[in-house]
């Protein structure tokens, strides 16, 4: 038997949604050589189970080297916007 309450466990994919998405960005933005030193998941809303990432404050030297990497996947061939 789970020891997770009925909320928990029906707001469990979304936190698990919430990692897979914080890890994948994490990948990449070490691959661009990019670090948010304040990024992690933040509070899980009870009423939606909705689990935010919090990608926190960063140092403008950070920011500009995240939006060249941003760039530069947006001017690949391959890269169509939504």
């Amino acid at each position: 038997m789970s020891n997770l309450s009925p909320l928990q466990r029906q707001a469990k994919p979304h936190r698990e949604a919430a990692e897979a998405a914080l890890a994948r960005l994490r990948a990449a933005l070490e691959a661009a050589g990019i670090t948010l030193p304040s990024l992690g998941l933040d509070q899980q809303y009870p009423f939606t189970g909705t689990v935010l990432i919090e990608l926190g404050a960063a140092r403008p030297d950070i920011v500009e080297a995240l939006a060249a990497a941003i760039l530069r996947g947006l001017a690949h061939p391959h890269c169509r916007l939504p």
